[in-house]
């Protein structure tokens, strides 16, 4: 790419590259480049993850059969985004891969929250806010409501182990997960997701 290609910006990260071009007669060329390259050096393009993909937006309208790839845990494809003016517009971004956020739903299913009944709200943020924390600042730097879904999980679990916990919880979910909502609003610094915010200040009050 440095002697051949100098003009085109491309990302690398283990075996998974990215190469940005201009047209796709120059991602042709270049795929096919990088093709004979790696034969050079006795390796292959994975002959399903390689291709070509188009990055539309509101400047770039036409379609192809493919418009969006995975990279390091983010999914990137046209979304609809609003700029400083308010104005919405179609804007080719990253954010969390479904993969990932599988991952995190699976993660947080096997913390088995509701039978920990032994533990306090504060001792289950010291356990698990490092983690959490980690998730944010990674996933969370582009297109942060892609998060929501997976952090409402938590909220739900957090509210069944209240459920659990407390005798006036017990028989009245909705009752728990009004709880875990007054206690985020509360004290929105106990766990790392509550600070996210969204509508009445905090994920479990998310609607």
């Amino acid at each position: 790419m440095a002697k051949q290609y100098p003009q085109l910006p491309f990302e690398r990260f283990a075996d998974d590259a990215i190469v940005h071009c201009r047209t796709e007669v120059e991602a042709e060329e270049v795929r096919a480049a990088i093709a004979a390259r790696l034969r050079d050096c006795g390796l292959e393009l994975h002959p399903e993850k390689t291709k070509i993909v188009y990055c539309k937006d509101d400047d770039r309208r036409g379609t192809h059969r493919h418009e969006k790839f995975d990279f390091l845990g983010y999914t990137f494809r046209p979304r609809r985004s609003k700029n400083r003016k308010g104005k919405f517009f179609i804007n080719f971004s990253p954010a969390v891969a479904d993969k990932a956020v599988k991952a995190i739903r699976t993660e947080i299913r096997s913390w088995n929250l509701h039978l920990r009944s032994d533990k306090s709200i504060e001792d289950l943020s010291r356990m698990f806010n490092p983690m959490i924390r980690g998730w944010l600042q990674y996933y969370g730097r582009f297109y942060r409501s892609a998060l929501y879904p997976p952090m409402r999980q938590l909220d739900r679990s957090l509210a069944r182990w209240a459920y659990r916990k407390y005798k006036k919880l017990r028989r009245h979910l909705r009752r728990a997960t009004h709880w875990v909502a007054r206690i985020s609003r509360r004290d929105p610094k106990l766990w790392a997701h509550w600070q996210m915010g969204v509508r009445r200040g905090s994920m479990a009050g998310a609607v």
